[in-house]
């Protein structure tokens, strides 16, 4: 039986708290792990090393909670829900009536690539809505930009005030209707520069064979050929499934290469393209899928000209 707010539902319990101060994070944090430990729900944290520290040191030596490795867990978007899904269906089918997780994403996600860890807090309202989930999402208001409070306040459907109280959320967006928004793509500060690859109507093995001569040595070789791979997929994409002209550019720095496969069709009608494997029907879900796991940042946008994905592998640019 479910117990605390999630009294009387089915599916995934969705949170965020804001806070100021380490005191008011321990304050609504502690109660919560300790009532999942009462309660005898397995009872997760998923917090960056210094708040995890946190936490951690707050807690009786003796609690049975579990520290995963926040940096791992949200790695990339479709890595943490992949990775959630798994542990949230091996934690029910073992007999869990109730799953508690405080997490937040790193602090370098709340930079040039929050779109897609925006798209990931709108995405696993349905993600994991298949398993009895409660959890917090813990955002650092010192540090977290106004943009980013904004999705946060849009993505969550329910917020814990300071004093640990859970509220629904006026202001929440269904995650279909978050996820069609079409929000503004900054380009790359490397796309400034003429692409040192451009190529009209390449096959997925040109593509692949552009980006060896150029780039080869640039990234560590599994981040590399997890590269090559997102490149061949999408590049396969688009000339199955977009519309003529496919283009595809390259854009090679010191620490990250930047590729951009266009066409001048409308792109995916799934808002979960990319997060999740596929959607009802959807052609081409699982190649844009596996690209989510395989770049260290993949965005998207439509213009007049057509649907545009950017892939980004090494160090993406700095905030």
């Amino acid at each position: 039986m479910r117990i605390g707010p999630a009294a009387g539902r089915t599916g995934y319990h969705h949170e965020a708290l804001c806070y100021g101060s380490d005191e008011e994070l321990l304050a609504v944090v502690v109660p919560f792990l300790l009532g999942g430990v009462e309660a005898g729900e397995p009872t997760f944290v998923a917090l960056g090393e210094r708040t995890g520290g946190l936490v951690r040191r707050a807690l009786p030596a003796d609690a049975k909670v579990e520290f995963l490795t926040g940096g791992d867990i949200y790695a990339r978007p479709a890595v943490a829900i992949r990775t959630y899904r798994r542990l949230l269906a091996d934690l029910t089918s073992g007999g869990a009536a109730q799953i508690r997780i405080i997490g937040e994403v790193p602090r370098i996600a709340l930079g040039p690539t929050w779109d897609w860890w925006a798209r990931y807090e709108a995405a696993i309202n349905r993600a994991y809505d298949d398993w009895p989930l409660w959890s917090m999402c813990a955002y650092d208001t010192r540090s977290t930009p106004e943009a980013v409070r904004a999705d946060v306040c849009v993505t969550h459907p329910y917020l814990v005030t300071p004093d640990g109280r859970c509220r629904p959320n006026a202001d929440y967006l269904a995650p279909e209707t978050f996820l069609r928004q079409q929000r503004p793509v900054p380009p790359d500060p490397i796309q400034a520069s003429p692409p040192l690859v451009d190529l009209l109507g390449p096959s997925a093995g040109q593509a692949r064979a552009a980006v060896q001569h150029a780039s080869r040595g640039l990234l560590p070789q599994d981040e590399f050929d997890d590269f090559l791979v997102a490149v061949s997929e999408i590049v396969t994409n688009g000339l199955r499934h977009g519309q003529p002209p496919v283009r595809f550019r390259l854009w090679v720095g010191t620490d990250r290469v930047v590729a951009t496969v266009s066409d001048s069709g409308t792109g995916p009608d799934d808002p979960y393209a990319g997060l999740l494997p596929s959607g009802a029907g959807e052609v081409g879900g699982l190649g844009l899928w596996i690209t989510h796991q395989s770049c260290n940042h993949v965005t998207h946008y439509r213009d007049a000209d057509g649907f545009t994905l950017r892939l980004t592998a090494g160090r993406p640019p700095a905030g």
